[in-house]
C-alpha cells in the first residue's frame, strides 16, 4: 500500500524538487476538481434525459454524444491527482520485502517505465488530436466537435508524466540517502498502517494496530450497552 507523503514534507525545504512539488499540486487539483465536475454533470444528464424521455417524451438531442465526449475527461484528468496520492492499483508482492535502497531501486525502475508509456500516449494523443482539429471531425449523430475531447487526452497524460518525473527524482533523492524526508512521493506502508489510516480519515477513530482495540468506537459502546441491558432484563 502507499500514501502521499508529499504533504509531510518540510515546508521550510528547499530545492528544485520541493518547488516543482508545490507548484504543480494545484494544477492537479483543479484537474482532478474538473473530472469530478464532468462526472455530476454527467449524472445530472442522465437523469434528465430519463425524465425528459419518458414524461414528456422528448429526449436530449444528442445525448449520447455527449456522454462519449466527457468519457476523455472522467477518465484521465484526475491520473496525476491519483499519482501524487498513490491511490493507482500496484502489485507489491516483490517490494513490500525490500528494505533501504533497494526499494527505491525497484520504484526508479518501475517509474521511468511508467514515464516510458505516457510519453507514448502523449506524442499519440496529441496527433489524434491535430488531425481531428485540421479536419473538422465531428460525432456522428449531433456533429459536435470531437477535438476539444481528444485534447484533454495529451494535457491530462502532459500532468500525469510531470508528476511522475517529481516522484522519479525523489526516489533518486531517497536511493542516495534512504534517511532523507520523503519529498513528492508516495511511501510504501503495510497493509495494517493503510488500515489505520483509513479508519481514522472515515471515522474519525484511532485504532492499535497491535493489539486492535479502537480507543473509541461508538457503534460498539452502543452495541455493548444494548447487550448487557439486554442481559439485565433477562436475569431479572
Amino acid at each position: 500500500m502507499v500514501s502521499d507523503t508529499s504533504v509531510k514534507a518540510d515546508p521550510s525545504t528547499s530545492g528544485f524538487l520541493t518547488s516543482f512539488d508545490r507548484l504543480i499540486r494545484p494544477i492537479e487539483d483543479v484537474a482532478n476538481l474538473m473530472a469530478a465536475l464532468a462526472i455530476f454533470l454527467l449524472m445530472v444528464l442522465g437523469c434528465s434525459q430519463i425524465v425528459l424521455r419518458t414524461v414528456f417524451n422528448s429526449p436530449i438531442a444528442g445525448y449520447i454524444d455527449l456522454v462519449e465526449l466527457s468519457m476523455a475527461g472522467m477518465a484521465f484528468l484526475g491520473a496525476a491527482y491519483c499519482q501524487r496520492l498513490g491511490s493507482h492499483i500496484r502489485m507489491e508482492i516483490l517490494i513490500t520485502y525490500l528494505k533501504g535502497r533497494w526499494i527505491w531501486v525497484f520504484e526508479i525502475i518501475g517509474t521511468v517505465l511508467a514515464m516510458g508509456i505516457i510519453g507514448v500516449l502523449i506524442w499519440y494523443g496529441w496527433d489524434h488530436f491535430l488531425r481531428s482539429f485540421q479536419l473538422g471531425d465531428t460525432t456522428i449523430d449531433a456533429e459536435y466537435p470531437v477535438w476539444p475531447s481528444k485534447l484533454l487526452v495529451p494535457i491530462a497524460f502532459l500532468l500525469w508524466f510531470l508528476r511522475l518525473g517529481i516522484q522519479l527524482l525523489g526516489s533518486i533523492r531517497l536511493f542516495k540517502n534512504p534517511e532523507l524526508e520523503p519529498i513528492g512521493i508516495a511511501s510504501i506502508q503495510d497493509a495494517a498502517t493503510t488500515a489505520k489510516e483509513e479508519i481514522q480519515e472515515t471515522f474519525g477513530e484511532t485504532i492499535d494496530v497491535v493489539s486492535s482495540e479502537v480507543t473509541s468506537d461508538p457503534i460498539s459502546d452502543s452495541i455493548d450497552k444494548n447487550g448487557s441491558s439486554k442481559d439485565k432484563g433477562a436475569a431479572s
